[in-house]
């Protein structure tokens, strides 16, 4: 069935508004970004030099973007694979008829409602070697001396669990609804022919989940490798030795705080170029799995 508009004008007018934010704030800053890519750039923004690619061969050459580059793939791994599957065995339980579930469905998503700054501030405050509560029961019980201040392995492990804890209440909601939407005539005739609970979940809901994972794939993605600014800034700004050195963090550190406005512009060119491919390539090979029922 289709809608008709009765004046023509007002789709688009009703259009306007996200377009608008979308040309102001991501449009034209990115092609003021690739312009300054191609100069140097006075630390006052006064003065520009054309030194055409230089600032993109000298990212090749720079090994402190390698291991940007090495740090955001492994950190985007950990966030992806262990937020989707911890948030998909929560919506399963969440899933379940049981008195008072309602509450606990709801109560799901507050972790999404922080922002990422008090997200980290929390999680450093629990994680902390000195105070932290966490890091004191694993040093009790698991005999374990967790600082993410000295130890490059802790600290990268730290800011990775949080940013994933940190986006469990969007994907939870999701795998919620997917899976009540599911048809029960399905899942009904599985148990009658014998399919125990597991069965029926990775024969039956699981692949009929398939388009909610894949867009909860590529949104965690691009939450790993752009949205996660706050929770490194608030916490470990991209130590100790660089290993929470975030590609966005990078950026942050070359363009704002050194002030090297030409080569800043380009890693954000080249991170957009990195996650657009990636996106495209999940489309290309993941998206292909994907069943619409």
């Amino acid at each position: 069935m289709q809608t008709r508009f009765p004046n023509k004008a007002l789709p688009y007018l009703l259009l306007s508004p996200s377009v608008i934010i979308v040309i102001l704030f991501f449009v034209l800053p990115s092609l003021n970004s690739f312009y300054l890519s191609f100069f140097r750039v006075s630390s006052l923004g006064n003065k520009r030099i054309f030194i055409g690619l230089q600032n993109f061969t000298r990212l090749i050459a720079d090994p402190t973007y390698r291991n940007a580059i090495i740090v955001s793939v492994k950190f985007a791994i950990f966030v992806v694979l262990s937020g989707l599957s911890v948030s998909l065995a929560v919506a399963v339980v969440a899933n379940q008829r049981f008195r008072g579930f309602s509450l606990y469905r709801t109560l799901l998503i507050w972790p999404y409602a922080l922002s990422p700054a008090i997200a980290g501030l929390i999680w450093a405050q629990m994680m902390d070697p000195n105070i932290g509560l966490v890091s004191h029961l694993l040093k009790i019980f698991l005999h374990f001396r967790f600082n993410y201040y000295t130890s490059s392995r802790d600290a990268l492990g730290f800011i990775a669990v949080a940013a994933s804890w940190k986006m469990l209440g969007y994907n939870i909601i999701f795998f919620l609804a997917g899976l009540q939407s599911l048809p029960a005539e399905l899942l009904e005739a599985a148990s009658i022919d014998g399919a125990g609970a597991w069965r029926r979940f990775w024969r039956i809901s699981f692949p009929l989940l398939s388009p909610t994972t894949f867009f909860l794939f590529i949104m965690n993605t691009l939450y790993a490798f752009f949205q996660v600014f706050g929770l490194i800034h608030i916490t470990t700004e991209g130590g100790p030795g660089r290993a929470t050195d975030l590609l966005v963090y990078k950026l942050y550190r070359d363009g704002f705080i050194g002030l090297n406005t030409g080569y800043a512009s380009a890693q954000s060119i080249v991170l957009l170029v990195m996650v657009s491919v990636l996106t495209i390539m999940q489309f290309r090979y993941a998206g292909s799995r994907v069943f619409y029922r």
